[in-house]
This record gives C-alpha cells, sequence and structure tokens, in this order.
C-alpha cells in the first residue's frame, strides 16, 4: 500500500491532495456530501479586510473544457469570517488554511493576523486572482510581491505560503522574489486570464469581459511552471495546482517537482472527486513502482 502521507516543507499532511481556495467553499459546506478524509488540507476561501461584493452576475460560464469565472473574491470580510465562518472550519478533522487577500500589504498582514488568532494552522497569500476590479494582479510584479509576503510573514508566526499567476512572464523571478522574502511554499498556480463572447447577444459572457481560465486545458501550463519553478529552487515546497480531474495527473505534478496537488475546478462538476482521484493516484503511483507519494515528488527524467 502506498504510503498516502506528504510534506509541504515543514507542513505535514495526511494525503497529498488539497482543497483550492475558492472551490471548496471552507469546508463544511461540504462536510455532509464529500469525504473530508481524501483531503490533506482544505484552502478556505480567500478573505479580505473589508467585505467585497465581487462582480455582478453573469460571473461564471462553461467553455467549450473548463470555465470562466470572474467573481471578483467575493467575501463578508475577515471580521464576519472570524465569527461565523473559522468556527465551524476549525472544528473539522481536516487541516482548514486561510487565503488571504488585500489591495496593499498592510491589508494583507491584517487579514493573516486575524486568521492566525482565529487558529487558522496555515495562510495562503493570493496574489494572483485576475478577475478583481482593478485588473492587476499582484503576482505578475516581483517587487509588489515581496513586499506583500514580507508584510503577512512579519505578522505571523504559522506558515506562509503565495499563490502565484500562470499570467506572469517570469514565474520563476516571481517565486524567488516572494521565497527571498519568506514564503515557505508556493502553490502553482491559479486560473490564466480568458474570455468568451456570446455570439446572440453580443456580449462577453462575463460582466467583467475577462475573467480567470481554468479546467484540464488549464494542466499543461501549470505543470510547466511547476517544472520551471522546481528546476531552479529544488528545495522550494510547492503545491501543484491547475485541471486536475484523475489521478495520473496527481502522479505528473509530484513527478514535476510538486509535494501536494490542489483541486478546483473539478469540484464544481464532481464534489465528491477527491475519494475517487486519491485512489487513482494510488494505483497509478503503485504501477509505476512507488512505495510513496512523496518519492515522486521531483522524480521527473529530463531528456
Amino acid at each position: 500500500m502506498i504510503d498516502s502521507r506528504v510534506h509541504v516543507g515543514d507542513i505535514d499532511l495526511d494525503t497529498p491532495l488539497l482543497a483550492a481556495a475558492g472551490t471548496f467553499g471552507s469546508g463544511f459546506e461540504f462536510a455532509d456530501i464529500a469525504r473530508l478524509d481524501a483531503y490533506g488540507a482544505v484552502v478556505a476561501k480567500s478573505v479580505s479586510r473589508e467585505p467585497w461584493t465581487g462582480r455582478p452576475a453573469p460571473r461564471i460560464a462553461g467553455t467549450e473544457v473548463g470555465m470562466l469565472n470572474g467573481i471578483g473574491i467575493q467575501n463578508p470580510g475577515i471580521a464576519e469570517w472570524v465569527a461565523s465562518v473559522a468556527p465551524r472550519a476549525l472544528q473539522l478533522d481536516v487541516p482548514v488554511w486561510g487565503s488571504v487577500v488585500g489591495r496593499t500589504p498592510d491589508e494583507f498582514a491584517m487579514v493573516a493576523t486575524a486568521m492566525e488568532q482565529a487558529g487558522v494552522p496555515v495562510v495562503e497569500v493570493n496574489l494572483s486572482c485576475p478577475n478583481l476590479e482593478d485588473h492587476a494582479i499582484i503576482a505578475l510584479d516581483p517587487t509588489r510581491s515581496r513586499e506583500v509576503v514580507e508584510h503577512v510573514k512579519a505578522a505571523v508566526s504559522i506558515p506562509v505560503g503565495a499563490k502565484l499567476s500562470p499570467n506572469a512572464s517570469d514565474i520563476v523571478a516571481i517565486a524567488g522574489a516572494v521565497v527571498e522574502s519568506g514564503a515557505g511554499f508556493l502553490t502553482l498556480t491559479n486560473t490564466v486570464k480568458g474570455a468568451a463572447i456570446d455570439i446572440t447577444s453580443r456580449r462577453p459572457v462575463l460582466t467583467g469581459t475577462t475573467g480567470g481560465y481554468s479546467g484540464p486545458a488549464l494542466k499543461p501550463i501549470a505543470l510547466a511552471c511547476v517544472l520551471e519553478v522546481h528546476e531552479a529552487m529544488p528545495a522550494v515546497p510547492i503545491i501543484g495546482c491547475g485541471g486536475v480531474r484523475v489521478g495520473r495527473d496527481v502522479v505528473e505534478y509530484l513527478l514535476a517537482g510538486a509535494s501536494a496537488v490542489a483541486l478546483g475546478t473539478i469540484h464544481f462538476a464532481e464534489p465528491k472527486a477527491a475519494t475517487r482521484i486519491l485512489k487513482e493516484a494510488h494505483e497509478v503511483a503503485e504501477r509505476v513502482g512507488a512505495r510513496s507519494f512523496s518519492e515522486l515528488t521531483g522524480g521527473v527524467q529530463r531528456w
């Protein structure tokens, strides 16, 4: 039997699967639907300092393969999150990590501090959402990314990771900047910028015109980011994320250099997918001769 336990730096996980932020609520919403023990951790939906209403509908649309979303990180703000969401999320049997977002480094740090005080064990800094109102993706700028992570790292004592964007022209440079400023792990990646048009109305399918594209077609893009960053910084823990739908995808991400793998869009079509995908990943790992998932990390053989 394959040993399911993996390590993301100093963080121990019972399985290599995570639920990606924004796709699985805060975990408790799915507790009566899915088996949470298939996940090593659940990353809760991103939270800001003040409530964000997000974009008006329509803000989600299917595509030929995958989906577009322009939700705009709707959330209740950190005070309400701590009061009403954290008590329910943090009583689950699976670790629930926080995801922080903001418009300034101080806002990111304030939210992270409140999450730590509420009992959140890990925070992921969301630098990479492509559908905010000002269209500004912090993860495209190494200086801004470094500044945000520095502020968060200085504000909390729990592990801090950074979620980066596949839209970056040099993902290795951005990764290096946030690692130098204190990020203990990287999540590679978020959605890629995309759009679609309704030819009948002649309008974009999202009110914000563009949004984040996700689904199976994102996997080769995100996988390339994992390969490039791991080759440049092999000691840095990576969570691979993008287009995972079967167990083979998990093993591919591990071989590319990921220590763990997040599921995202698959939850919209198949809320119970993690149990199936974990079983399939075990079968694939056994077939390729592995004794544990962790030994697969970085096992790709270069030409």
